[in-house]
């Protein structure tokens, strides 16, 4: 097998992607020769020269690929930025290059090489300003897999090399009730920084992962399994979050719980294959017919209930403990109420763009709980990785090319993705 010899911390600088695809070919110095070919081929310019011989300098390894630069959506007269990645500029516009500044790492900062990020629906929202809360320019992304690159001076948890992933969080106060132990809930702290569409103090923007690289504080950035592929992986930043988050917080983890899951797309999906990883009994709650057998044979769900079919809905009433329901748009709850059981359980992580209707009967009835839940905290999203890690959960995803962001948008839009698309960043946005 060929052998590279390790890179010195100025050729990391010098070539953090090239740095960033060795660490995903090896940990150590020896190289499989037919995934080296492959990755020259998929990564390398025009194809890549194949690489010969058994031993390797990494500058060698570096020419191996060797591409021309992204253009930097910049003028001539702009200064010199340190960053490359895609933006939407103004609502309503497309996302186009954008060249800006990620500072320095700081003591407890760690540098993030992007390889990959997943495009989340909340994105989509975002970009185009749906939600009324959006600032510009705005590069999206915070479900972002990489390899580190850089580490400050006080960073012990992360080396150059690791993995390291990045979700909807970067920083909080790290201080007030909900960041200190044993709480440890960042994503309730009034000070609590989001990836992107954030605005500092000084007026500054935080920018996403539809970027070439990232600078976070360590204690924000998350250790990535080593067996799963990186880009099924970087979903499990938020899709896979958010809805292990309420299995755990509303008490449905125990195995042979029966929990429903309303909705299969990104995070319906990802609620099926976390569910059966906690030895759950899942079953699939859509409007669709012909989502059951991918359902049942390819995701792995116990059973499948078309809800526009009343027959199936009656015949399933009572029947669980709790359900996770994905669903972004207008839907009925009470129908939903009527398949738990007595003390059951509705977790609500979709958001409908009009609000739903509270069965009141319904819920005291039975005594139920309709509950919301947002993402996750740094601890509990580790914990999601580790388990995901174990039982070889990832998410099902298309990979596209950052040219291909905005055709993804509008398929988003018309839910036409089976089920998450993963911008490459390190195949298509070359610094």
């Amino acid at each position: 097998m060929p052998r590279i010899s390790a890179p010195s911390s100025t050729e990391v600088k010098q070539h953090p992607r090239e740095f960033g695809l060795l660490r995903q070919l090896t940990t150590g110095e020896e190289v499989d020769p037919s995934l080296l070919a492959e990755y020259v081929k998929l990564y390398g310019a025009d194809g890549g020269k194949q690489p010969s011989g058994q031993e390797m300098s990494f500058s060698e390894f570096a020419s191996l690929f060797a591409k021309p630069a992204s253009s930097r959506g910049a003028s001539a007269s702009d200064p010199a930025t340190n960053c490359l990645g895609w933006a939407v500029k103004e609502a309503g516009k497309p996302l186009e290059p954008f060249a800006f500044d990620r500072r320095p790492v700081g003591p407890h900062d760690i540098r993030i090489q992007i390889a990959f990020v997943g495009v989340c629906h909340s994105d989509v929202h975002q970009a185009r300003d749906e939600w009324g809360n959006s600032l510009f320019p705005m590069v999206p992304g915070h479900e972002i897999a990489g390899i580190v690159t850089e580490v400050g001076s006080e960073v012990t948890a992360f080396a150059p090399g690791d993995r390291a992933g990045v979700g909807c969080m970067v920083d909080s106060c790290r201080a007030c009730s909900f960041c200190a132990p044993p709480r440890c809930e960042e994503q309730f702290c009034a000070k609590c920084v989001y990836t992107y569409n954030y605005k500092h103090a000084d007026g500054s923007l935080e920018h996403g992962g539809y970027s070439t690289h990232l600078v976070v504080r360590d204690c924000f950035a998350l250790r990535l399994p080593a067996n799963l592929p990186l880009d099924e992986t970087a979903p499990l930043m938020c899709a896979g979050i958010t809805v292990y988050s309420p299995m755990k917080t509303f008490g449905l983890d125990k195995p042979g719980m029966k929990i429903g899951v309303v909705g299969l797309g990104g995070l319906g999906h990802m609620a099926v294959k976390l569910g059966k990883g906690l030895g759950l009994h899942v079953t699939v709650i859509s409007t669709s017919p012909g989502k059951k057998e991918e359902a049942i044979k390819v995701l792995g769900a116990d059973a499948f209930i078309v809800s526009k079919d009343e027959e199936e809905m009656k015949a399933a009433a009572n029947s669980l403990d709790g359900i996770i329901d994905t669903v972004s748009a207008h839907h009925d709850i009470g129908a939903l109420v009527g398949l738990l059981g007595v003390d059951g359980k509705l977790a609500i992580v979709g958001v409908p763009d009009k609000p739903l209707s509270l069965p009141a009967a319904a819920i005291i009835f039975k005594r139920a709980s309709i509950g919301g839940s947002l993402i996750g905290s740094i601890q509990q999203t580790q914990e999601m990785l580790d388990l995901c890690g174990e039982k070889g959960i990832g998410s099902m995803v298309e990979r596209i090319p950052i040219e291909k962001i905005n055709e993804a948008y509008d398929r988003i839009s018309k839910s036409d993705v089976r089920y998450r698309f993963v911008i490459d960043i390190q195949g298509s946005l070359i610094q």
